[in-house]
Order: structure tokens, then C-alpha cells, then sequence
């Protein structure tokens, strides 16, 4: 099941994304019992809204704009160089970390699917980042590693796009470099965990006008899905709603020689076949 939220005519809805991108909207179909996506999450009611998405469809996706599947997340941390091949392209002789480096998101420097990621005027090294990411559904503090998928909602994509210039503007932190407003993307939209999807064994592609950039498969994290909850939910009571960018395989255009900058008119797609692929063009920022 595909889980979206979407605009049409000015107004705001959500709902479940059928076969051959029909539309089933929950906002109608629910009678307010759930007023968006978030409270679907909250209420872990994936199951029961799915009984809702039966009979004629409401729509299609040709109709629509989709939006950020939760558009005001409460949290949106991410993990930097969590692939082993990842850590490799530093070149810098360091061991594998013991810990996993985290950075926060905000929810402004997110489009959804189809929408342009914007190159700001103030640097051309606009890069790509395809990640897969955790949405919580089951709030918890110290969560233990076998704990830790009772707590995972379901899956969706991100193009954790980066302003690499201004990562490197801080000593010690990236947060400036990962916040341009409306420079990433998240969607197309949530696929609910259930027993066909194996955390460990999710490959991710990234691809700039049809070219394969980046590959990479979960079973090789050097911190599991499992291992990132049970170490983030340490000092942070993570709340449904919440999502976690895992990391990003090898491949990112600012590793190439010379770098392979976003450019306007670019198309970039972030791809698991459990859960879909995330589609963006590229345009500059007008400021």
C-alpha cells in the first residue's frame, strides 16, 4: 500500500495510491475520523484506512501535485556516510565510526514528488543524495535494537540534496549546506512496514538524466535501521511522524573529478523497488 498526501485545485488532501495511480482520498473517504497523513501514522491505522480504498477511485495522480507525504514532521534527523563505500570516498585513513554522525533537517528544504529542486544564487554545487528513510510510527525513548521495527510506520525516498560549499562553511557542522529552502525532496510517498519488506536487504539507486550515479543495498549499512533507532531514541523520545534519512550510498556528484553539479534542467531519480522511485527536475532559485 502507497500512502500520499496531495493537492488538487488548491485544496489538500491525502490517501492511498492504487494500481496504475489511481487515488483513494481518505480525507473524504474517513469522515474526519483521520484529519491527514500524520494522524494515519499516529494512530498506526494503516490496516483500517486500507479498507477504506475500495469501490471507483477518487481520482488519478495525473490530476494532482503530490506534496511531502508529512508535510510538518515533528523531526527530521539524518545520517551522514552510514555505507562503508561511503566512508571509503573520504580517503581519509579514518577506521569505520563508532557512532553514527547525525544532522538535522528542516521541513522547509523539502519539495515532494515533481516538484523542482531549487539551485540557490548564493552557490552552483548543488548535489544529489538518494536515501531511504524511516517514518516512526510507535513513540519511544531507548528503544533497544529488537525493539526497533514495532516502531517503524513504514519507508519513503529522499533526495538529500546538499549545498556542499556550505557544508564546509562551519568547523564542525553541516546544517547551513543541508537546509536551502526547497533544495531536497521526500515521497513520492509512505509504504507501511509489513512482512514482505526486509530491512536489511533494500537496495537504493540514484540516477541524474538517466544515468546510474549511485547503488547501494541496506544489508551493508555500517549502522542498521535497528542500530540508528535504539541510538538516536538515547537522547530523543522519537514521536510518530518523525523520519530518519539513513544515509546515502557512494556516487554523489561532488565525489566525481571534476564534481558533477545539479544543473537547471537536470532530472533526478531516487529509487527502491519496495517502496517506488522519487522523481525531481532541477531549476534555479530565483531570490
Amino acid at each position: 500500500m502507497r500512502l500520499a498526501t496531495w493537492t488538487k485545485d488548491g485544496t489538500t488532501t491525502f490517501g492511498v495510491v492504487g494500481d496504475d495511480g489511481v487515488l483513494f482520498d481518505l480525507g473524504r473517504r474517513s469522515n474526519g475520523a483521520y484529519a491527514d497523513l500524520a494522524a494515519v501514522v499516529t494512530a498506526d491505522a494503516a490496516e483500517a484506512v486500507a479498507r477504506l480504498a475500495k469501490g471507483p477511485p477518487d481520482g488519478h495522480l495525473s490530476e494532482v501535485a503530490l506534496l511531502p507525504p508529512l508535510p510538518r514532521p515533528g523531526k527530521i534527523i539524518c545520517v551522514g556516510v552510514n555505507y562503508p563505500e561511503r566512508n571509503a570516498e573520504y580517503k581519509d585513513g579514518s577506521d569505520a565510526p563508532k557512532y553514527p554522525s547525525l544532522f538535522v533537517r528542516f521541513p522547509s528544504s523539502l519539495v515532494g514528488h515533481g516538484a523542482a529542486l531549487m539551485r540557490p544564487p548564493e552557490s552552483k554545487q548543488l548535489d544529489y543524495e538518494g536515501e531511504i528513510v524511516i517514518v516512526i510510527g510507535k513513540p519511544g525513548r531507548r528503544i533497544t535494537e529488537a525493539q526497533a521495527p514495532a516502531h517503524i510506520f513504514g519507508l519513503t525516498l529522499m533526495n538529500e540534496g546538499s549545498v556542499r560549499d556550505w557544508i564546509r562553511h562551519g568547523k564542525f557542522n553541516v546544517t547551513q549546506g543541508k537546509n536551502f529552502d526547497r533544495s531536497g525532496a521526500v515521497g513520492p510517498w509512505i509504504v507501511p512496514l509489513d512482512a514482505t519488506i526486509r530491512l536489511d536487504d533494500l537496495e537504493v539507486t540514484t540516477t541524474v538524466n538517466g544515468e546510474l550515479r549511485q547503488r547501494g543495498n541496506t544489508g551493508t549499512l555500517m549502522f542498521s535501521f535497528a542500530r540508528i533507532l535504539a541510538y538516536v531514541s538515547t537522547f530523543t523520545r522519537l514521536e510518530p511522524g518523525d523520519m530518519i534519512a539513513t544515509g546515502t550510498p557512494p556516487g554523489a556528484g561532488g565525489r566525481f573529478d571534476p564534481p558533477k553539479w545539479l544543473v537547471p534542467g537536470d532530472t533526478v531519480e531516487v529509487t527502491c523497488p519496495a517502496i517506488g522511485t522519487l522523481h525531481n527536475t532541477v531549476a534555479d532559485e530565483i531570490a
